[in-house]
C-alpha cells in the first residue's frame, strides 16, 4: 500500500467519532494514534500528580509531548498544565510544591524550564550552549544536577559548542578511533561523554552561575548509553551530596556490566568516591532514606551478565557498611522509592506474566504486593501515596493512584475513550504447561475480536525478543497482539525458558541453550494450547519475532521447518559469529556464548543457524532498521540473501532510518501492513 495512503487512512481513522457504531476490530492506525500516559510525579503534599500526555502529529512523522495535572484529593478532571509546540518532558516539583520543573526545546535546543503549579507562563530555568539530556532538583530546591553531551578535555561548555561547530564545518567526514564503543544502539560516538553537573538556583528557581563537573573526571558517560535516565542519580535529602552510577569506560567498556556507584559533593569541590569497589558486576539506582543515613541500590553479582537479577541492597552511609534486602525475593528489582517514614522500599518487578508494584519492609525482608494484574510502567510516591502507569493486554497505560496502606486503585484518566468507544479487543487468558525438562512455561492465548463459537481461526505465534523479556499482561506500540486480533487472528506467545519474571534460575536458562529448551517451549506450548484452546487453528498459522525472536525465525526455519505456512522475522541474528564480532555490547554475546567467539568458537556455533539454510523451506518477510548497531544489516541482507538464492518465497522490507525498533509513526504503518499483508497471503488465501 502506497504511504501516502497510509497516512491518509490514519487521519480519516483518527477522525471518526464513532461511538454509536458497530463494533469493530483494533486496527494499526488505532495504535500509532493512541494518546499515551506516562511519567507521572506526585506533589511534596501528595495532594497533585503531573504526568506526560503523547500525541502522535501524523502530519509531522513524530510524537508530541505536553503536561497534564490532576487533583488526588479533589476528583476533579485532570487537566493541561503545559502544552506547546514544543513538547514538554520529565516533569518534576519544586520542594514547595508551587512550581513544576520539566524539559523542553521551545528555546532552539533542549532546556530547563519551570511552570507554575496553579499556571501562568513558563520560565527558562537553564540557558546553556548544549542541550540539557535530563536533570534533578535537589530537596532543598537550592540546586539542580544535569547531565550534558560534553568533551571531557574542554574546560568550558563553550569549547565543547565550538568544537562541535568546527566538526559541522569540516569537509572531511572521516573519524578516527582507537577503542570501542564505535557505535553504540544507533549512534556513532564522537568523542563526547555524558558528564553531570550542577549549577545552585536563585530564589525564583533559575540557574544562577556557570554550572560545574561532578563526573567529569571520570572517563565514562553519566547517565549510562543508550537508555540510562535521571533514576541513575539522585541528591541527598540534605541536597549536599549526588550519588551517580558509572561505569570506566577505558578499552573494555564494550564487554564490561561494571557500573559502580560514585558519591559526590553537590557542589562539586571534591573528586568523585566509588562506594561500591567491591562489586565487579552491575551497581545503580542509588536511592538514600528520608533521613540520609541509608542509600538503597540495585545490585547484580555476575561480571559480564546484563541480565542477572538485581539485588536489593542497603548501604550505611556512615560506615559503609552493606546487607542484601529480601534475598530470598526471587524477582529482579526496577526502581527504588522509599516511603515517607524510612520503613517500606516501593519497586516494581516482573512476576509470572505481570508487572507489578511491591512493597517491602527494610527491617524484616517481608515482600507484599501492591498492585494485581497487568503492568506497571513510572511510579512515584509521596507521603504515602502512590501514582503509577498500568496497562494490560486490553488497554493502554492509565494513570492511577493508591496508598501504602492498599486503598483501592483510584484510575484518575481515561485517555483514548473516544479513539476506542467502537473497538471490542480479543479476550485473552494466561496458561500454563509442562516445557522443557518438565518445567512450568507460561504462556497467553488472544481471540480475534469478533471470535464466534465452533470456528477456528488462523494463528499468530509471537516470539519475544531478549532473549531475557517476556509478553505478558501489557500493552506493546510494537508488538501488540490486540492488532493482530483485530486483523481477525488468534495470537500466541510463550515465556520460554530465558524470559523473566519466574525466578532467576529459570531466566539463565537460555543463556548457551539458545535454540534447546526455548524451542522445545514453544513447541510444546504451540501444542498445549491447541488442545486446550480448539479455536485455534494449527494447519494455518506463522511464526514472528524479532531480535532474539528474529534469531528463533532463522531457528525455526532450519529446525522445525514443517511447523509454519509463513515467517516474519525481524532483525534477527542469522550468522552467530557475525553477530559476535559486529555487535556493539560485546559482554552480551560474550556471556550467552561462555565466552568470546575466539575463546569459544564452538559454542557460538552450537546454534548457529547460518549451518541449517540446506533445511529452510518457509516463505519469509524479513525486515531491517539500517540503524541498528545491535544486530547489524548484514544479518538481515544474509537472512534475505539465503532465502532468495534457495528460490524460497520472500520478501525484504528496510528501513534506512529506524534502529532495532520502529519508532516513526509513519513507519509503524507501513511495517504492519506489511506484516498484517504477508499474513493475510499466506493464511487466508
Amino acid at each position: 500500500m502506497n504511504l501516502r495512503l497510509l497516512v491518509l487512512a490514519a487521519a480519516v481513522a483518527a477522525s471518526s467519532a464513532t461511538a454509536t457504531a458497530a463494533p469493530r476490530g483494533f486496527t494499526v492506525e488505532d495504535l500509532v494514534n493512541l494518546e499515551r500516559v506516562g511519567s507521572p510525579a506526585v506533589s511534596p503534599d501528595a495532594g497533585r500528580v503531573v504526568y506526560t500526555v503523547r500525541r502522535t502529529d501524523l502530519g509531522k512523522n513524530r510524537g508530541h509531548t505536553s503536561l497534564w495535572i490532576a487533583d488526588l484529593r479533589a476528583g476533579s478532571a485532570p487537566k493541561a498544565l503545559v502544552d506547546h509546540d514544543s513538547s514538554s518532558l520529565d516533569p518534576e516539583w519544586s520542594p514547595s510544591g508551587d512550581a513544576v520543573y520539566f524539559l523542553s526545546t521551545r528555546s532552539g535546543s533542549s532546556q530547563v524550564w519551570r511552570q507554575g503549579a496553579n499556571g501562568g507562563e513558563p520560565v527558562q530555568v537553564t540557558n546553556l550552549p548544549l542541550d540539557v539530556d535530563n536533570f534533578r532538583v535537589s530537596p532543598t530546591g537550592e540546586r539542580i544536577a544535569f547531565s550534558l553531551a560534553v568533551f571531557r578535555d574542554c574546560a568550558d561548555l563553550a569549547c565543547t559548542r565550538d568544537r562541535m561547530d568546527a566538526q559541522a564545518k569540516n569537509k572531511a567526514s572521516g573519524r578516527v578511533y582507537d577503542r570501542l564503543f564505535v557505535r553504540h544502539w544507533d549512534t556513532w560516538a564522537d568523542g563526547r561523554n555524558a558528564v553531570l553537573f550542577s549549577a545552585p538556583l536563585d530564589a525564583n528557581g533559575r540557574v544562577s552561575a556557570a554550572p560545574v563537573s561532578l563526573s567529569g573526571s571520570l572517563d565514562g558517560d553519566v547517565p549510562s548509553k543508550p537508555f540510562g535516565d535521571r533514576e541513575e542519580y539522585r541528591f541527598s535529602p540534605d541536597g549536599k551530596t549526588v550519588v551517580f552510577s558509572a561505569r570506566i569506560a577505558g578499552k573494555t567498556e564494550a564487554w564490561s556490566t561494571n557500573f559502580d556507584l560514585y558519591s559526590v559533593p553537590a557542589a562539586g569541590n571534591a573528586a568523585p568516591r566509588n562506594l561500591t569497589s567491591d562489586n565487579p558486576a552491575w551497581d545503580t539506582k542509588g536511592v538514600f532514606s528520608p533521613d540520609g543515613r541509608t542509600l538503597a541500590y540495585l545490585a547484580m553479582a555476575r561480571p559480564g551478565f546484563e541480565a542477572d537479577r538485581f539485588q536489593i541492597m542497603l548501604m550505611d552511609v556512615a560506615s559503609g557498611k552493606k546487607r542484601k534486602l529480601a534475598d530470598s525475593w526471587d524477582r529482579s528489582a526496577g526502581a527504588l522509592q522509599w516511603s515517607a517514614d524510612g520503613k517500606t522500599l516501593v519497586v516494581d518487578a516482573e512476576d509470572v506474566g505481570q508487572h507489578r508494584l511491591f512493597a517491602i519492609d527494610v527491617a524484616s525482608g517481608k515482600v507484599a504486593p501492591l498492585t494485581g494484574k497487568g503492568s506497571i510502567g513510572g511510579f512515584d510516591m509521596r507521603r504515602d501515596t502512590i501514582a503509577y502507569t498500568q496497562a494490560t493486554l486490553s488497554s493502554p497505560a492509565q494513570l492511577y493512584a493508591s496508598t501504602l496502606r492498599g486503598a483501592t486503585p483510584k484510575q484518575l484518566t481515561n485517555n483514548n475513550a473516544d479513539k476506542l468507544a467502537d473497538v471490542r479487543f480479543g479476550e485473552y487468558e494466561q496458561f500454563s504447561f509442562a516445557g522443557a525438562n518438565g518445567d512450568t512455561v507460561h504462556g497467553y492465548v488472544m481471540k480475534p475480536w469478533n471470535a464466534q463459537p465452533g470456528v477456528k481461526y488462523p494463528i499468530a505465534f509471537l516470539v519475544h525478543g531478549g532473549p531475557q523479556g517476556s509478553f505478558g499482561n501489557a500493552w506493546s506500540y510494537r508488538w501488540n497482539p490486540q492488532v493482530y486480533a483485530g486483523a481477525g487472528y488468534a495470537a500466541v506467545f510463550i515465556d520460554f525458558h530465558g524470559s523473566t519474571g519466574y525466578g532467576q534460575k529459570f531466566t539463565d536458562a537460555i543463556s548457551g541453550d539458545w535454540g534447546g529448551a526455548p524451542l522445545v517451549d514453544l513447541q510444546r506450548g504451540l501444542d498445549a494450547a491447541v488442545k486446550k484452546f480448539t479455536w485455534l487453528d494449527r494447519g494455518r498459522s506463522c511464526a514472528l519475532g524479532a531480535s532474539y525472536g528474529g534469531y528463533m525465525m532463522n531457528w525455526i526455519e532450519g529446525n522445525w521447518s514443517d511447523g509454519f505456512k509463513c515467517i516474519v522475522n525481524h532483525d534477527g541474528v542469522f550468522d552467530t559469529r557475525g553477530m559476535a564480532y559486529s555487535t556493539e555490547e560485546q559482554w552480551f554475546t560474550d556471556w550467552e556464548n561462555g565466552g568470546a567467539y575466539f575463546a569459544v568458537p564452538e559454542q557460538h556455533e552450537r546454534f548457529n543457524p547460518v549451518h541449517h539454510v540446506n533445511k529452510w523451506k518457509t516463505p519469509m518477510l524479513v525486515i531491517q532498521g539500517d540503524l541498528d548497531f545491535r544486530i547489524p544489516t548484514a544479518q538481515g541482507l544474509s537472512t534475505f540473501t539465503a532465502l532468495q538464492r534457495k528460490g524460497i518465497e520472500s520478501k525484504l522490507l528496510v528501513f534506512p532510518d529506524e534502529n532495532h525498533w520502529v519508532l516513526k509513526p509513519a513507519n509503524s504503518l507501513l511495517w504492519h501492513h506489511t506484516v498484517i499483508g504477508w499474513l493475510d497471503q499466506h493464511l487466508k488465501q
